[in-house]
């Protein structure tokens, strides 16, 4: 019997961002955003359990980026894992399974089935590669839903 687990997590850096922002001097070469910036961001679709939420592609304060799930939902799972992958995104059994066709990077195992969660990138990730996340099911090799990485 699969239990629902429910994480929530704050957006690192924005504990920070309630602090007076520097500010560079326009076109410095030092400037540095003073808040978490929203790079690209989308709504999952359901693959083959309902999964629905939104997947947001996150440059922090530091530079580092983040894959964040928020007012996310899906199914229990075994070894579920977020995946950025460059596959395109396809509505129902069409999308099930082509996350593992092409490239991908494994975020980690996913931490809980609901609520709001933040991922890391590893700083090698040439992320112009990736447009999509799979919530990844690596035991039975198929997406329980995945979104598109639209650029914002």
């Amino acid at each position: 019997m699969w239990q629902d687990e429910t994480v929530q997590e704050a957006l690192p850096g924005v504990a920070e961002a309630s602090a007076p922002p520097t500010v560079a001097p326009s076109g410095s070469p030092f400037a540095s955003p003073s808040v978490p910036d929203t790079l690209a961001g989308g709504e999952l679709i359901s693959h083959e359990h309902a999964t629905s939420g939104t997947v947001k592609l996150v440059r922090l304060v530091d530079g580092s980026h983040v894959v964040r799930l928020e007012n996310f939902d899906t199914s229990n799972g075994p070894d579920l894992r977020v995946w950025l992958t460059d596959a395109p995104v396809k509505e129902g059994m069409a999308g099930w399974r082509v996350f593992d066709d092409g490239e991908y990077v494994s975020l980690g195992r996913l931490k809980g089935n609901k609520g709001s969660q933040n991922y890391a990138v590893p700083e090698d990730v040439d992320l112009s590669r990736y447009s999509s996340v799979s919530i990844w099911c690596d035991r039975f090799d198929v997406s329980f839903g995945a979104a598109e990485l639209a650029q914002v």
